[in-house]
């Protein structure tokens, strides 16, 4: 996510130090703290950003980088008209207020001359003490410490304000909401950008982009979700009350501006005319846990199943496998969206048997970034976030047939039947555990 966001503000990733997987401290690299304000004005997943004046692995090492911080960048944030305060934050350890506050007074070298002013201080500075991930093996002294002095925080209290709980409008699969955002983050999506969900449920994926100021807009098979019928998916309620739609959903953040519209299609189907051009592909295709994967079929095909949408509706559905949603997803991405426009989404895999082959290609798309989510202990999904890179010409529609590569894909395919095979194990085995 920071990567992304930092590309999109115009600036580009560089780690100051190797990324240390186990700390949740990260420093980087950043030109400019406009260029910062503008990462935290988007990032749902990092806390606060700093201005870092020094660091080290012992309080020593630290003061010593103080001192070494020069001068001229200090003075402007300790004049004697201003007001400050210092706060602490320690990771995996709780600090007593007197050890706090003897923390801060070793810092008195430092050339503060303002007054401190703890409820509304002009400038505050942070010390932030790395204990380590292991809450059972807690070390009396911090693995590394930072001083700096604070920009802005992110935008954690989305998660909160966009949270499912409260939605108007929820599925069986509606996002979470801090997923929500991040999808959007990784699609680098802007203000005027155009967005597409081609298996847009309840419109989760839209509600995150149009708060970022781009137009939505998404398909379905599903006749009810679109038009917010059928049976409701909230406990204690039978059926979906009238207002119980996408539309809805984005009416109630006040993004109604932004929403284009729903559409009841087969995305296995193209309805697209040439030259329509999306900014960001960003969805969840169904693979087949909690929604069965679907495409419209024909009386002459293996009917699988016959459903009444609405008095008036009737389709017929065929299973749609996972193998060919996600090539018929690559091949969209590479031909509607604009050149550098991001197809994000989610893979799901069976862990023991995955390898990055099994991610699919496509010659006009370059992957970005493929970042896991743990499901179970044998199943995780992938968010996959893919760029246009080369254009799109005819002889690139099937060229993912063409190198030898299609075959590992169809695995994906008995990904619901993997899945429930674990869920099938684990509750044999408590069942057994029980027994004893």
């Amino acid at each position: 996510e920071i990567t992304s966001l930092l590309s999109l503000c115009g600036g580009q990733f560089s780690g100051e130090q190797e990324i240390r997987v186990n700390s949740p401290f990260w420093i980087l690299n950043i030109p400019s703290e406009e260029m910062a304000r503008g990462l935290m004005k988007r990032t749902v997943c990092a806390k606060s950003i700093f201005e870092l004046w020094g660091h080290g692995k012992s309080a020593g090492e630290l003061y010593a980088s103080l001192k070494n911080y020069p001068t001229d960048k200090m003075l402007p944030y300790l004049q004697s008209d201003s007001t400050y305060k210092v706060h602490i934050h320690t990771f995996n350890k709780t600090l007593t207020q007197a050890q706090k506050i003897k923390k801060i007074d070793a810092l008195e070298f430092l050339p503060f001359k303002g007054k401190v002013n703890l409820k509304n201080p002009e400038h505050v500075f942070w010390i932030l003490e790395d204990y380590g991930m292991n809450p059972n093996d807690v070390p009396e002294e911090p693995i590394h410490l930072y001083f700096g002095r604070w920009i802005a925080d992110g935008q954690r209290e989305l998660i909160e304000s966009y949270s499912v709980k409260k939605r108007h409008f929820i599925g069986n699969t509606s996002m979470d909401a801090c997923l929500s955002f991040i999808m959007a983050n990784h699609g680098r999506v802007k203000p005027n950008d155009i967005v597409y969900d081609p298996f847009v449920g309840t419109g989760g994926l839209l509600i995150s982009s149009a708060h970022f100021g781009a137009y939505v807009c998404g398909t379905d098979i599903d006749y009810n979700t679109i038009h917010g019928l059928g049976k409701a998916s909230r406990k204690n309620q039978k059926w979906r009350g009238p207002d119980e739609n996408i539309r809805a959903n984005l009416r109630q953040y006040g993004l109604e501006k932004y929403y284009l519209d729903a559409l009841v299609a087969d995305f296995s189907r193209p309805i697209w005319r040439k030259g329509i051009l999306f900014d960001a592909i960003i969805t969840d295709p169904p693979y087949g846990i909690r929604e069965a994967p679907r495409r419209m079929g024909s009386q002459k095909e293996t009917v699988k199943s016959v459903e009444r949408s609405t008095e008036n509706h009737f389709f017929v559905s065929s299973s749609y496998h996972l193998s060919d949603i996600f090539f018929d997803l690559l091949k969209f991405g590479a031909e509607y969206l604009v050149m550098g426009g991001r197809l994000v989404y989610w893979l799901p895999i069976y862990r023991p048997e995955y390898t990055e082959e099994i991610i699919p290609r496509h010659p006009c798309l370059k992957l970005i970034s493929n970042c896991e989510q743990l499901l179970s202990s044998h199943t995780s999904r992938r968010l996959i976030t893919m760029e246009k890179v080369k254009e799109f010409k005819d002889q690139d529609e099937n060229s993912y047939l063409l190198d030898g590569q299609y075959m590992p894909y169809r695995g994906h395919n008995s990904f619901r039947e993997k899945y429930f095979s674990g869920v099938t194990k684990r509750i044999a085995k408590e069942e057994k555990d029980n027994q004893k």
